[in-house]
């Protein structure tokens, strides 16, 4: 079945105006301001988008597919996210991780939901490696699950700054990252170091000395949960303008009674913007189905949360409240991801892109998600869902 949407006021993120799309076979195959002639005896869905915004799916490219936590004792264990938890809520693409569980949770259980998210119609990634050094792999080389493991496109989340972290040290660092570039150099993946950032004063320090002591890229050096701390923040700002990519969390708001020192994902995207840095050098993700905990000076949790993709276009309606355009919203969700992973067929709308589309209501609240040209949430109605939902 072929799809056409019509009256579509389309964000590719660059603003288009009101255009007519045509789908068929996972891909976009025309965008055109006159409504194509077609055949009567081709199966066409029709669907009048009415004005309201199409934008790219969003590229969630830091959730714990398979659950994160552990922090707490076994029974602090996250379950899985299931299909719909990143579907209704406007996201076509997923890369999945380890978090400080790289120990009960393993690279075969995660390569394994990651097949299981695409047999679902789910586009799906993954990284091996998690918190700790050596890393968890499942060939036993980053280097080589990278080459061999088509769903792998990178090493992470490695802990550093953080009391939870195998506390590297910048030769491991070093290693990590060459292995993770050469690996991308061979197969034109991504080939990142995602780094998970803790509150730990050190900051970025691994990292700038890194690229001031080897000869590897600054893109692969590529930090997370950059905002969780206001100095930290400012260190990952001036960190870009090296070439590096930065990643911001999309954190739920913190608890009535919790002090924090964080910024939210709208706060840090705002002064990151303003601030005359490279607008293409920051993304934003969600920490979906990850455990994000308090602890206190002895490394004890006081509160915990868990991720979900929610935030991420919960964070877009905050910044466009605020009266930012949505052509400078929607790149850290979509186009930015997709360069920084090199997804070249997404992240974007056009001509030949895979069909990978959410429909915004004027409010910015989500009407429909198409993933690879099927609707997987339509007029606020969830079409397919988790074998086990």
């Amino acid at each position: 079945m072929l799809t056409l949407l019509t009256n579509a006021n389309i964000f590719s993120p660059t603003p288009l105006g009101i255009q007519h799309v045509l789908i068929g076979a996972s891909k976009i195959l025309s965008i055109s301001s006159h409504i194509p002639a077609l055949d009567d005896s081709l199966n066409v869905s029709v669907v009048d988008v009415g004005g309201k915004y199409l934008v790219p799916g969003f590229i969630d490219a830091h959730t714990h597919t398979t659950g994160g936590g552990g922090e707490s004792g076994f029974s602090s264990r996250v379950p899985a996210v299931k299909l719909s938890q990143f579907t209704q809520h406007g996201v076509s693409t997923v890369v999945g991780l380890f978090g400080t569980d790289d120990v009960t949770r393993n690279t075969s259980s995660l390569i394994a939901q990651t097949y299981a998210l695409r047999e679902q119609g789910l586009n799906a990634y993954c990284y091996t490696g998690g918190y700790h050094l050596p890393p968890t792999t499942f060939t036993g080389s980053v280097l080589k699950d990278i080459v061999h493991i088509e769903p792998i496109i990178g090493v992470g989340e490695v802990a550093i700054s953080d009391h939870r972290s195998s506390q590297p040290t910048q030769e491991e660092i070093r290693k990590l990252a060459g292995e993770a570039h050469v690996a991308g150099m061979i197969t034109g993946k991504a080939g990142i170091l995602h780094l998970h950032l803790g509150d730990g004063e050190r900051g970025l320090s691994l990292i700038r000395d890194a690229l001031t002591t080897a000869e590897i890229p600054a893109r692969v050096y590529n930090p997370t949960h950059v905002n969780r701390r206001k100095a930290l923040f400012a260190e990952a700002c001036e960190l870009t303008k090296s070439g590096c990519s930065i990643d911001v969390t999309a954190f739920p708001p913190v608890a009535d009674g919790i002090e924090s020192d964080e910024y939210s994902a709208a706060e840090a995207l705002s002064i990151y913007l303003d601030g005359g840095f490279n607008p293409k050098n920051i993304t934003v993700s969600s920490d979906g189905g990850g455990c994000l905990p308090t602890f206190d000076s002895n490394g004890e949790m006081l509160h915990m949360d868990i991720g979900s993709s929610r935030s991420l276009v919960q964070t877009v309606q905050k910044l466009h409240q605020d009266g930012r355009p949505l052509e400078q919203i929607l790149p850290p969700f979509t186009s930015n991801v997709a360069e920084l992973l090199r997804f070249k067929n997404k992240g974007h709308i056009a001509n030949g892109a895979d069909a990978d589309l959410v429909i915004l209501d004027h409010d910015l609240s989500i009407s429909s998600v198409m993933v690879l040209g099927t609707w997987h949430y339509f007029e606020n109605t969830i079409m397919h869902k988790d074998v086990f939902e």
